[in-house]
């Protein structure tokens, strides 16, 4: 079984910093999905903490499995042209 971390349900530029810490350790620790269904509340910002978690992930050998994206989210991933780096599952 997986091991899985949540993103909570705000992920923009004020909380970007502290969730890409907090995130870098669930990987250091083992975990290979993030759960995003509490998301509510996010920016281009939780783009860019999705794509240096998985960048992480990689490092470590592994891979970040992106669940539960919010479709505003993986709209908005779209129009920036990173929606194939997210690796998104259901």
């Amino acid at each position: 079984m997986s091991e899985r971390f949540a993103t909570g349900a705000n992920l923009t530029h004020e909380s970007a910093k502290a969730a890409l810490s907090a995130g870098f350790a669930q990987i250091s620790a083992g975990a290979t999905a993030v759960d995003c269904a509490a998301l509510t509340q996010f920016d281009s910002s939780a783009l860019a903490v999705l794509i240096a978690w998985q960048r992480a992930a990689r490092e470590r050998g592994t891979s970040l499995a992106v669940l539960n994206l919010p479709p505003a989210l993986a709209s908005l991933a779209r129009a920036y042209g990173v929606d194939t780096l997210l690796h998104e599952r259901h």
